[in-house]
Formats: structure tokens, C-alpha cells, sequence
């Protein structure tokens, strides 16, 4: 079998989401080992990058333009304050920037619901954790029964925040909201967010509740749940439909995820789900490059 041409890989952060997306381009047939980046030089971050076999430096987005070798695609595990920076000075050297932080500047991919476009697009944005679990069954459920008003609760162990993430709470509840309206076309959105401190820590959990313009059957809904949960559980094993129920107009589902990868905590399903978001927007675009080479 002739190898797949790889993609040249950067990542911007060296936290768990970080070193997970280090350990998931290691397995990808499509992508090259990543120049892992961090701002501290002898962060714990770069050190285990190191310890993965990455070529790593500090300094940030600056390093990633000095780098030795062309980068293809930047996976940036930074901050929401810190992208728009990092596109102004990517945009024009025609790496693929994927945006896992919750900003609405690239965009907006959910692998099962539009995970095609990413082959043509230079920055995408993956929306935020809890987007990347409703979403699929939130555009399910609405392209079949249009919504009149849309509400997602995420809860998450404190474990599996990290301080990024909680500098970026109003940024990842806008981003998050306005996907919704985005990809439901619902009048009314809301999302919230429950940040759990309790032992043990509980798995991520999305509280999905879809207020629908008529009456939805509930095995209509069973039927669009359970088909999502396949395609879902294909990229992130540990995506669980743990709850369905649908009466008259008013369409509850809840999904939890647990992690399966050996960097991340079982309870930080929250991490898994982007981090696999982000390898199969990258693999896109490589399939895609090499399908027209």
C-alpha cells in the first residue's frame, strides 16, 4: 500500500488537550509528528512533548513562524484571548489554523454535521467541548422537527478545566450559543455551565432540551438520537446517549462522555471530544490534498 502524504503539524499549547492532539497525530496515517510550542521554556509541558519524541520550543505563535520546516496545520490548545493573534499572523502563509478554543473567528466545523467543509477551509473553528457533543444531536433533531427555543447545560468536573478555560467562560458560552443558532436555526438559544467540584469526579455531561415548533414523536427521536450516537461513537468511544425522551412539543436528551485516551482523565470527556474533532478536521483537509494531488 502506498503511505499517505503527511501534513507538516504544529501545536499551540502543552496542556492535557495538548499532549493528547500530540498523541492522536502520532496514530494519524495523515499527519507528520508536531513542533509542539509553549510559552514558558522547561514548562512540565514541553518537557513530556519532549519525552513524546516532538521537536518542541517556547515563544510562542513566533515559533511556529521560525520553525526549520513549513507547518501545514496549527492546532492552537491555547486561549480565546490569544487566537485572533494567532491568525493575523498565520493567515497569510497559508497554514491551516484549527481553533480549539472558543472563539467564532474561523469557520464553525462539527465532524458529523459539516465535517466535510473542512477540506476547504484555512481557519476553522471547533465552537467549545459542550458544542461538540450537542450539536450533532441538536442538528438532528432540528433539521427533522424545527425548534422554537433551544437549551443546553453542560456540566463538567473542576478537574477538566483548566485555567484557559476558565478565563474563557463568557467567550465559550457566547461561541457555543451562537453555534446553536447557527446549526438549529432556533429563535431562541441559551447555554449554561455547571463547573462540579464533586467526588468523584463526574463524567462530562450536556443537558440537551429543544422546545420544537410541533409535536415530535418519541420514536422519531429515538431513532435520530441513536444514529448520532453511532456516528459519534465512531470518533469518540465514550459518547453516550444516556437519556431521550420527547412529549408533545418538548425534546430532552442528555449525553455524557468519558475519556478512553490514556493522557486524559476518564472524567474529562470534555477534552476527548474536541481533541478528536480537531484530528478529523485536519485529516479532511489531507484526504482531500491528496485526493487532488
Amino acid at each position: 500500500m502506498t503511505p499517505h502524504a503527511r501534513l507538516n503539524t504544529a501545536v499551540l499549547g502543552t496542556g492535557p488537550l495538548g499532549l493528547d492532539l500530540i498523541e492522536r497525530i502520532h496514530a494519524s496515517p495523515y499527519l507528520n509528528s508536531p513542533l509542539v510550542v509553549g510559552h514558558r521554556p522547561g514548562s512540565r509541558g514541553l518537557a513530556q512533548a519532549a519525552d513524546l519524541g516532538c521537536v518542541t520550543r517556547s515563544g510562542g505563535i513566533d515559533a511556529v513562524l521560525d520553525a526549520d520546516r513549513s507547518v501545514d496545520v496549527v492546532f492552537d490548545a491555547t486561549n480565546a484571548f490569544a487566537h485572533p493573534a494567532h491568525w493575523d499572523k498565520l493567515a497569510d502563509t497559508g497554514a491551516i489554523l484549527i481553533d480549539l478554543t472558543p472563539t467564532t473567528t474561523g469557520t464553525l466545523i462539527v465532524p458529523t454535521v459539516n465535517g466535510h467543509q473542512a477540506a476547504h477551509h484555512q481557519h476553522i473553528g471547533l465552537v467549545s467541548c459542550s458544542g461538540q457533543a450537542a450539536l450533532p444531536i441538536l442538528h438532528a433533531v432540528t433539521s427533522r422537527h424545527p425548534a422554537a427555543a433551544v437549551e443546553m447545560v453542560a456540566t463538567a468536573a473542576s478537574a477538566s478545566v483548566g485555567r484557559a478555560s476558565r478565563l474563557n467562560l463568557d467567550e465559550y458560552l457566547d461561541t457555543t450559543q451562537q453555534a446553536i443558532r447557527c446549526f438549529t436555526h432556533a429563535p431562541d438559544a441559551k447555554t449554561m455551565i455547571n463547573i462540579s467540584a464533586a467526588t468523584p469526579a463526574p463524567p462530562f455531561r450536556t443537558a440537551i432540551t429543544v422546545i420544537t415548533a410541533d409535536p415530535a414523536p418519541a420514536d422519531d427521536i429515538a431513532t435520530l438520537t441513536a444514529s448520532v450516537e453511532q456516528k459519534m461513537r465512531a470518533l469518540v468511544p465514550g459518547y453516550h446517549v444516556t437519556s431521550c425522551t420527547s412529549e408533545d412539543r418538548t425534546v430532552r436528551v442528555v449525553v455524557e462522555v468519558t475519556a478512553t485516551r490514556s493522557r486524559i482523565p476518564v472524567h474529562a470527556g470534555n477534552l476527548e471530544v474536541i481533541s478528536a474533532a480537531a484530528i478529523h478536521a485536519a485529516e479532511q483537509r489531507a484526504q482531500h490534498q491528496e485526493a487532488h494531488s
